[in-house]
């Protein structure tokens, strides 16, 4: 669909991405493509190189569920910008690959040791 509300019929091998964006009238400011360090949101963090060669990466969630069979939803790596999801279908991508986890629930956080200072209650 246009911004002026007419339906514009694209070939599924055509896509290379689907964006869903904030506003359509917000200013075309260049997008980044990469994260330029590690991101903080939980998910993995992956790589995308489309058939033409460029790449993006973005971050989708830890949960196989959540992996269609159509393509990937990812979160890009400026989530504040006129982007704030973005699909990429499978025949438009060459590679997928996971940079890393973020938020891994594989790292346990051992608890705090008492205070040497802390008295028994019961004189134990």
């Amino acid at each position: 669909m246009t911004a002026e509300g007419q339906i514009v019929q694209v070939p599924y091998a055509e896509i290379k991405t689907v964006s869903f964006v904030r506003d359509f009238d917000a200013p075309a400011e260049a997008e980044r493509p990469v994260f330029l360090n590690r991101p903080k949101m939980e998910g993995l963090w992956m790589r995308f190189t489309f058939q033409d060669g460029e790449i993006m990466e973005g971050v989708m969630p830890n949960n196989l569920l959540a992996v269609e069979p159509y393509g990937f939803h990812v979160i890009p790596p400026h989530p504040y910008g006129a982007q704030q999801r973005v699909f990429l279908p499978r025949p438009a991508l060459r590679s997928a690959e996971v940079l890393g986890v973020v938020g891994s629930p594989l790292k346990r956080h051992k608890p705090k040791a008492a205070p040497e200072m802390q008295i028994d209650l019961f004189g134990e």
